[in-house]
């Protein structure tokens, strides 16, 4: 099988070699074996990564694709992905609100076109008229 030294793993995965030893160090990663007295991972361990920075953009915890991850049974993963991913979507469908929020009031500020902070009704207290 082929194994990849720490750093050819980082630079394939897009990350710096101290990330990978800290997810070494909280379960995402299994521990490295080691070959010269440096840490050596399975190729696999490249789509596992990938996972994992899929499961980060789509807001879960390290402590949740950890929890994922260790489910071993591939009847147990489906299950535990199914319940993380119901549990996260209302957090997600709020997170997409506020920033739907914030970019309006991006807009707006641009529409406005006043550009001075200090006289613009749009981040007076009430907003626009108070």
């Amino acid at each position: 099988m082929r194994r990849l030294g720490i750093g050819e793993l980082a630079k394939r995965v897009g990350m710096r070699p101290s990330a990978l030893r800290y997810y070494e160090s909280v379960g995402l990663l299994p521990s490295a074996e080691r070959a010269a007295g440096r840490r050596v991972y399975p190729v696999a361990t490249v789509r596992r990564i990938a996972l994992i920075k899929m499961a980060q953009r789509a807001g879960f915890t390290l402590a949740e694709i950890r929890a994922l991850l260790d489910t071993d049974a591939d009847r147990g993963a489906t299950r535990q992905w199914r319940a993380l991913a119901q549990r996260k979507l209302p957090e997600l469908d709020l997170f997409i609100r506020q920033t739907q929020m914030l970019r309006d009031a991006v807009a707006d500020c641009l529409a406005c076109g006043c550009m001075n902070f200090d006289k613009c009704g749009l981040l007076a207290e009430g907003g626009p008229g108070s």
